[in-house]
């Protein structure tokens, strides 16, 4: 079994949360391994940049009040988890009062309420933050294994990619190369920069 092409199927081709239709990605739903369909979710990018991020678009998240009835219980996880992310809105805190899962559900949906509080929170080589989305700078000349080039100093990386189990890596594009970044060796741009 393709576990991608069921997913596809399984979601429509559209984002299980929010039923958005383009840059549709298979998430693995935290503790699971995503080696069965039913551990994992098609997400937007839009939602996944969100989830993984700080910044949250309260009204884009209204979606979570039809994809918390879904019957599929990676999506009620998810759901459940987001709702919590948005406890301080009043539509949110209804929601949760209203969502019914099986106990089993349940615990996992709780399993990751918990383990956001030693979430995994990236750092620059001087301590900014990083979020999904952002621009970085090398701060050295980087031989890139593989590719076959070096990463110059001071060469951006737009759009970074967050790797969510290792708060040492980044993912971008260099050169047009999809490559992976160590954190201590590069700066985060500012907007006035």
């Amino acid at each position: 079994m393709n576990i991608s092409r069921e997913l596809n199927k399984r979601s429509d081709a559209k984002c299980e949360l929010c039923g958005n239709e383009e840059n549709l990605l298979s998430y693995i739903v935290f503790p699971k391994s995503g080696e069965k369909l039913e551990e994992q979710i098609a997400i937007c990018n839009t939602c996944l940049t969100q989830m993984e991020g700080n910044n949250l678009d309260k009204n884009h998240w209204r979606c979570l009040n039809d994809s918390m009835w879904n019957t599929e219980p990676a999506i009620q996880v998810v759901s459940y988890r987001m709702l919590h992310r948005l406890n301080d809105e009043s539509w949110a805190q209804d929601a949760i009062n209203m969502i019914y899962m099986e106990p089993d559900t349940m615990e996992w949906a709780q399993e990751g309420i918990e383990n956001e509080l030693e979430k995994i929170i990236h750092k620059d080589s001087n301590g900014n933050i990083l979020e999904n989305g952002d621009t970085i700078t090398l701060i050295q000349d980087l031989s890139v294994k593989g590719a076959g080039f070096t990463a110059k100093r001071g060469a951006a990386m737009r759009r970074i990619r967050l790797v969510h189990d290792n708060p040492e890596h980044i993912e971008g594009k260099i050169d047009g190369q999809d490559i992976v970044l160590l954190t201590k060796y590069v700066k985060k741009q500012t907007k006035g920069s």
